[in-house]
């Protein structure tokens, strides 16, 4: 994906999670807010130290955003993934169908 679908500033990640629309599941939570300033949607990530050494936050990290660029998300919305401690024992697979879900859940799909 490229990088203008990235929320980069640690302000705007804290505004989407003042916004208090989120959703989580055992090992993902999202986090979404309207951007009515932007013509497509945008998203960060976010992992924590205990999840694993760097090699398996990168891998996490590249997994959410290969299932979340392939997800039809409507384009006024920010997103904000954090993936919880517990998750880097699940497959490919469980990864695409738990965010997914959430997704759904949040009704940020098209």
């Amino acid at each position: 994906m490229k990088k203008a679908y990235r929320v980069k500033k640690s302000s705007e990640i804290e505004a989407i999670i003042r916004h208090k629309k989120s959703v989580g599941s055992k090992h993902f939570v999202l986090y979404t807010k309207k951007n009515h300033g932007q013509n497509h949607f945008r998203f960060a990530v976010s992992v924590s130290k205990k999840f694993g050494n760097a090699v398996e936050r990168n891998v996490a990290k590249r997994r959410v955003r290969e299932i979340i660029s392939k997800l039809d998300i409507d384009d006024c919305y920010d997103v904000f993934v954090v993936i919880k401690n517990n998750a880097n024992t699940i497959s490919f697979e469980m990864f695409q169908k738990e965010i997914t879900s959430l997704a759904i859940k949040l009704k940020i799909m098209r």
